[in-house]
C-alpha cells in the first residue's frame, strides 16, 4: 500500500517519560524540515509521566502535518492519551488499551502538610481532568463515562477500543516495504535512525 504523502513511521517502544517525549518531539521537528507531511507513531508503552504524555500530546496534535497512530502491543495509561494524538488511530489484532486512575510516587522519608496534600490532590484531579477529556474528545464518549471508566480501571482488547472509539481499525500491516522506520530507544531516550528496506541488521 503505496502512499503519496512524504511518510516517516517513529517505533515508540518506550515508556513515557520527559527525555522520550523530548526525542519524540525533535525527531518530528527535524523530518518536518525534510518536508515529512505524514508520521506514523507506532506505539507500545507501559505509560509513565503524565506530564510528558500530555505535552507529547499536545505537540503531535498541533504540528502541520499528519498524524497516524497504531498500537502494536499495549497503549497504557499515559500511553493511550498519546494514541489519541492520530487523527487515524489503528490497532494490531492482539493488543491492549489500559484506562487507570493516577496517583504521585513518594521515596525516603517524607513530610506532608495539609497545603502541600492539597495541592498534590488539586494537581491530580486537574491531570485526570486532561486525561479524561482528551479522550472524551477523540472517542465522543461523555466525559463522566470516560472519568468513571478511568477511576474503576478499565482494559480494553483492540475489538472493545473499536466499539469505545478509541480505534478507527484493527490491522496487522504496521508498514510498507522501503518505509523510513526510526526508533526510540529505551537508552536514555536516544533516537536510532534507521531505514527500512526489507531487511534486519
Amino acid at each position: 500500500m503505496r502512499q503519496t504523502k512524504k511518510t516517516v513511521y517513529i517505533k515508540f517502544f518506550v515508556p513515557i517519560n520527559v527525555k522520550s517525549i523530548d526525542e519524540l518531539t525533535r525527531l518530528v521537528v527535524d523530518k518536518l524540515k525534510e518536508r515529512v507531511q505524514r508520521f506514523v507513531l507506532l506505539i507500545s508503552s507501559p505509560g509513565g509521566n503524565v506530564a510528558a504524555g500530555l505535552s507529547g500530546y499536545n505537540f503531535m496534535k498541533g504540528i502541520p502535518a499528519e498524524v497516524v497512530t497504531h498500537n502494536f502491543g499495549s497503549a497504557d495509561s499515559i500511553a493511550t492519551v498519546l494514541f489519541c494524538a492520530g487523527s487515524e488511530r489503528l490497532c494490531v489484532p492482539h493488543a491492549r488499551f489500559l484506562l487507570h486512575g493516577i496517583g504521585f510516587d513518594v521515596k525516603g522519608p517524607t513530610r506532608f502538610d495539609e497545603k502541600i496534600l492539597d495541592e498534590r490532590v488539586k494537581s491530580l484531579r486537574i491531570d485526570r481532568e486532561n486525561i479524561s477529556r482528551v479522550i472524551a474528545d477523540t472517542t465522543g464518549r461523555s466525559l463522566g463515562d470516560v472519568e468513571n471508566d478511568i477511576l474503576q480501571g478499565t482494559p480494553l482488547n483492540p475489538e472493545q477500543a473499536r466499539e469505545y472509539g478509541l480505534v478507527n481499525e484493527i490491522r496487522s500491516e504496521l508498514f510498507e516495504r522501503g518505509a523510513e522506520v526510526v526508533e526510540i530507544s529505551a537508552r536514555q531516550g536516544v533516537a536510532v535512525r534507521d531505514m527500512e528496506r526489507g531487511r534486519r541488521r
